[in-house]
């Protein structure tokens, strides 16, 4: 502002008020004081005030930071000349504290692939992390470090939450390696399902404008009160960077898949009702695939039609059906099994490519949760 479009009336304020602060805020030179109550009677933001929502997401930013961490995934090598080991890093992403025993929560595509992993705490000092589970189905992963219990906040749950649409939700992370950052957005859809880097496939994830960008990924969503409603997991953008549609893991999904990797629930995976040969056994007999020996009664399997390993009329081994497919996913073993199980929630429908008699057939089960 210049000095001659002050009024005589703004000198006789500032001369009245005695304040030379007054004089130079209205020159520009000087910051208004902020202040939370609101100087003109009312909640928005004019200059010195801020509003009600504003220092309420400030207090819960400042609550939370604590509880968020920066994940660094690490590759272990050995330098040929001169023998010494190198920490060579992989990626990066955030977490935030479970308990005070030392549990991290993030995203298992930040950690995938990695043979060590390093976890740094808010007051920035950095811990070795081993890693406790893992959970592909929801893309979860658990870490440890041995940071004394006193200087673990962990983040704040509430199991009675209920997402929605339009609700006010708050991102913090470490986008591009940067320290706790903020965003702020709405929940703009609900029960949306999503491939993740480490190609699980999310069901049932929270969608959001809160811009999650590369690093942001495993942090925690947050409600206005500082209550987790998920861990941030991907966004979706033709460049890599945010453009207005992010993903999270509920916190429903994030606290069940915690309580499986760290024992406290029996572990639970989809199946269809079956029993599977040793892959010995069915490469020793030349077949390429997961021999089916026994199908469950009332099961998955038998309401599909899948045809258990069986004594024929004569007395010989009658083959059962060899899974080779399932949605087109190659089956080669138990192995790859179990982990296109780990891919799959139970209620799904998947289509089965099994060979039987040296005639292929298509068969559509619905998964169901067995017991491990």
């Amino acid at each position: 502002m210049r000095i001659s479009s002050l009024t005589k009336t703004d000198w006789a304020l500032a001369g009245r008020a005695g304040s030379l602060l007054l004089v130079l805020a209205l020159f520009g030179c000087v910051e208004p004081s902020l202040s939370a109550s609101g100087a003109h009677g009312h909640g928005t933001q004019r200059g010195d005030v801020l509003s009600p929502e504003e220092v309420r997401r400030i207090q819960t930013f400042e609550r939370a930071c604590p509880s968020v961490v920066h994940v660094e995934a690490l590759e272990v090598k050995r330098d040929p000349e001169h023998f010494n080991v190198l920490e060579i890093p992989l990626g990066m992403g955030s977490g935030f504290v479970w308990d005070t025993s030392g549990h991290i929560v993030t995203n298992l595509h930040v950690i995938q692939g990695a043979q060590e992993a390093r976890v740094q705490l808010r007051d920035g000092k950095s811990w070795e992390a081993r890693v406790m589970g893992t959970d592909p189905a929801h893309d979860v992963a658990v870490l440890m470090i041995d940071a004394p219990g006193e200087v673990l906040v962990p983040i704040e749950l509430d199991s009675t939450l209920t997402p929605r649409v339009g609700q006010t939700v708050l991102a913090i992370g470490n986008p591009f390696g940067l320290d706790h950052t903020l965003t702020v957005g709405v929940i703009s859809a609900l029960g949306r399902e999503l491939r993740t880097e480490s190609g699980s496939i999310v069901q049932g994830a929270i969608q959001t404008d809160a811009a999650i960008n590369p690093g942001s990924s495993g942090g925690p969503l947050l409600d206005t009160g500082g209550r987790l409603l998920g861990i941030n997991t991907a966004l979706v953008s033709p460049t890599g960077s945010f453009a207005g549609i992010g993903f999270a893991v509920p916190a429903s999904a994030v606290e069940e898949s915690v309580s499986r990797i760290l024992g406290l629930v029996p572990v639970q995976r989809p199946g269809i009702g079956i029993r599977a040969a040793d892959d010995a056994w069915a490469r020793a007999l030349g077949l390429s695939g997961m021999l089916v020996m026994e199908v469950l009664p009332g099961g998955a399997a038998q309401r599909a039609g899948l045809l258990a390993t069986r004594a024929s009329a004569s007395g010989d081994l009658a083959l059962g059906d060899v899974i080779v497919a399932i949605d087109d996913e190659p089956i080669r073993s138990r192995a790859d099994w179990t982990k296109a199980m780990d891919l799959r929630l139970a209620g799904s429908r998947v289509t089965l490519t099994v060979s039987r008699a040296g005639t292929s057939l298509g068969l559509a089960v619905v998964l169901v949760l067995e017991h491990h």
